[in-house]
């Protein structure tokens, strides 16, 4: 249990990881871009660092709990996480 629960938990901190670079990209592109879109970009930059908040919030809820609570948690965490991914993968379409 305690490999499976760390490989999962491994899994999680790889793919904020990822979001945060994409975070960090999408900053870079919306600060090229005309001011009316620059809007729009910090809007939408600014809603997913919230999602990667609460997903990071929720890693840590699941690091922190005993094994019976952990189950619980990691599906209100697989939750977030398809939230959070649904957010990046609409706006990875959008900073085409």
């Amino acid at each position: 249990m305690k490999d499976k629960r760390k490989a999962y938990e491994d899994k999680f901190d790889a793919q904020l990881k990822k979001w945060s670079a994409e975070i960090a990209l999408f900053n870079a592109k919306a600060d090229k871009t005309k001011a009316e879109a620059k809007i729009e970009y910090y809007k939408t930059i600014e809603t997913l660092q919230g999602k990667h908040d609460a997903a990071k919030t929720k890693l840590q809820e699941l690091k922190t709990a005993g094994d019976d609570a952990w189950e619980d948690l990691k599906k209100g965490a697989e939750n977030v996480w398809a939230d959070v991914k649904t957010a990046f993968n609409g706006a990875a379409t959008r900073f085409k």
